[in-house]
């Protein structure tokens, strides 16, 4: 409790209390006196695309991994024998016993306009619609950097896990005794499914709608390691203080997130996602 109260809650006031100071544009240095001069520079129309631009991917990225993550999770609730739902349970944590960095280079090299998916495609016939998909514009015309859809392919595989765990102990919590009171009243197998397991489960994909959404929100390593000149909400943060150590603005750009979250978990919290954790 101290820990929370000193440490991360301190940060957090002390990002706020940044935010309404402003950076002197000619000194370029900070000053401490309270205004809303930064929150003002927030809401100009570049700023505010790049919170809209990281919201939508994030959104994206959440109902992606939702609709991946349900029936593999299904299926290891209700049907995976025991043997196999613990090669199942190993198979879904491997990728988080490897380092993030290296997960998200090994999609790098994979993506690629020189990777293996490239290759393979070459072989195809497909690369130009490959191309277009992937390797839209980037910094420098490098060929490393990856249109918005290249970077939610990489966002949705290094967050699924995150998804597949919540709903799959959400599925196990679902009493057999219902679904076999269902199926007795003369319900068919997909009422039964429509009507009782995806309720009592939705808690589960909210939980896990938890992780993913935050985690992409605020995210910097694969923008900044995959991505083109667009911005997202952590490059930005990053930029503004490490570049050009306009830290107030980069304190704003935080407390969006923060607020964005803190909406989002009143309203799981109002589908029971808590219970589901």
């Amino acid at each position: 409790m101290l820990y929370m109260l000193v440490v991360y809650l301190g940060s957090l006031f002390a990002l706020l209390i940044n935010s309404f100071f402003y950076l002197d544009g000619f000194t370029g240095k900070i000053v401490h006196q309270f205004t809303l001069k930064t929150y003002a520079e927030l809401l100009q129309s570049s700023n505010m695309q790049i919170i809209l631009r990281t919201v939508v991917m994030a959104g994206a990225v959440t109902i992606a991994d939702a609709l991946i993550a349900f029936p593999l999770a299904y299926y290891m609730a209700k049907h995976a024998s025991p043997k196999l739902k613990t090669w199942l349970y190993i198979a879904v944590t491997l990728p988080l016993w490897s380092s993030y960095l290296v997960r998200v280079y090994a999609w790098k090299l994979i993506l690629a306009k020189e990777g293996i998916l490239s290759w393979f495609v070459n072989l195809l016939g497909l690369d130009g619609a490959l191309n277009w998909l992937l390797h839209l514009p980037g910094i420098g015309g490098s060929s490393l950097s990856l249109s918005p859809i290249g970077m939610f392919i990489v966002f949705t595989y290094i967050w699924l896990p995150y998804m597949i765990l919540p709903i799959q102990t959400a599925l196990e919590r679902v009493p057999r005794s219902f679904l076999e009171a269902s199926g007795d009243l003369g319900a068919k197998p997909p009422a039964t499914f429509r009507f009782i397991t995806l309720p009592l489960s939705f808690p589960g994909v909210v939980a896990g709608s938890i992780f993913t959404f935050s985690l992409t929100l605020g995210d910097f390593i694969v923008p900044l390691s995959l991505g083109n000149s667009r911005f997202f909400i952590g490059q930005a943060v990053y930029s503004h203080q490490g570049t050009s150590g306009n830290i107030p603005l980069a304190a704003a750009f935080t407390v969006g997130p923060v607020v964005i979250m803190i909406i989002y978990l009143l309203i799981a919290r109002k589908f029971g996602a808590f219970d589901a954790l």
